[in-house]
């Protein structure tokens, strides 16, 4: 009997990571890879096996792509919610849930008052709006009609009701209105708001009267700002915001495609909200509830509630420091996982400031 290969078998088996279950034959190369994956409770996490996934597509292909886990897929298929990916006790109780977690379209009367004009409710220190999506269609400028001039931009707060809605008057001349997808005409922006005022009534509304270099990540009166492709629309307003304060679902690891690539809107939208948007012309206000609704859903995660702070702030960068080896060597791979912290904000953290 080969013994060597029995104990290297149990070596790797005991160097085996918690949460993403990859295997090391040796303790330093667990402890290594503990240092830079970052695995930590707030990371979206199969119900049935418990691995941890650096990303909610990476959770579904583990589930229901192409080469998923046998037992965990077997399970999901029967007992699985196809849109939050959780896991129920039995297929009633799988569909009773689903029924509420797909959630509909706007159509009909609130589909068409989004569309009705002006709509002007942004009030510094109004109470109930801590939290607003913001959403702007472009048109385009420039000899070629590429340049994007935003056009029209509507905010709403978290109950999907319009603070703000309207037409701008971009400050260079439109070459391209784009009309099969923005709905947008030369005589909707004859007399419209003209950028520089929308620029400030927007800024101070996001504010809430508190100076831009005293906006801090947690507390204050700032208002967190939702969208999608947040610096984009920003830049074509001529806003600067504080980043802590900005919830951009294109730029947020657990809903991205990769560490470098961005979904959709309208992927994640149908993916993960169970509805289509963004056919045909498109409504500001349609993109503003999607972001807002996938935001709602991040934010509402049941994850360990203490405060924590991340990998990369500096109070935290020594817990897996290379003068910490022998001490990390002697943990258990659950306690390496107990130790280690995300290197991004979870929004699930926003509940505790904004309820």
């Amino acid at each position: 009997m080969d013994y060597s290969r029995i104990i290297e078998s149990s070596e790797t088996h005991r160097n085996k990571c918690a949460a993403c279950f990859r295997q090391f034959n040796k303790l330093e190369h667990l402890v290594e890879h503990m240092r830079i994956s970052y695995h930590s409770g707030h990371e979206p996490t199969c119900a049935i096996c418990r691995k941890h996934c650096r990303s909610f597509e990476s959770l579904r292909e583990h589930l229901i792509g192409p080469l998923p886990k046998q037992e965990c897929r077997d399970i999901f298929a029967y007992r699985g919610c196809k849109f939050c990916l959780k896991v129920f006790d039995s297929p009633n109780s799988r569909r009773v849930h689903q029924e509420k977690c797909q959630l509909s379209g706007l159509t009909g009367m609130i589909g068409r008052f989004s569309s009705m004009g002006l709509r002007d409710n942004l009030t510094i220190g109004s109470r109930g709006a801590p939290v607003v999506a913001l959403a702007c269609k472009m048109v385009g400028g420039g000899s070629d009609g590429s340049l994007d001039l935003c056009a029209r931009v509507c905010i709403i707060d978290e109950h999907e009701n319009i603070i703000f809605h309207s037409y701008v008057k971009p400050p260079f001349p439109v070459t391209n209105y784009r009309y099969e997808t923005t709905g947008i005409r030369a005589e909707y922006l004859r007399d419209a708001i003209p950028m520089r005022q929308v620029q400030r009534k927007i800024q101070d509304f996001l504010c809430n009267g508190e100076p831009m270099w005293t906006i801090r990540a947690r507390g204050g009166k700032a208002r967190i700002l939702v969208g999608h492709g947040l610096d984009h629309d920003l830049e074509c307003l001529q806003i600067e915001y504080r980043p802590e304060k900005i919830r951009d679902t294109a730029k947020y690891p657990p809903l991205m495609k990769t560490s470098k690539l961005s979904n959709s809107l309208k992927y994640l939208t149908q993916t993960y909200l169970g509805y289509d948007i963004q056919t045909g012309i498109q409504d500001p206000y349609d993109d503003c509830v999607a972001t807002m609704r996938l935001y709602k859903r991040m934010r509402s995660q049941a994850h360990r509630m203490e405060d924590y702070p991340l990998a990369s702030d500096p109070q935290n960068r020594n817990n897996f420091a290379s003068w910490r080896q022998s001490e990390l060597e002697r943990m258990s791979p659950e306690q390496m996982l107990e130790i280690s912290r995300s290197d991004y904000y979870c929004w699930c953290m926003d509940s505790l400031y904004t309820s």
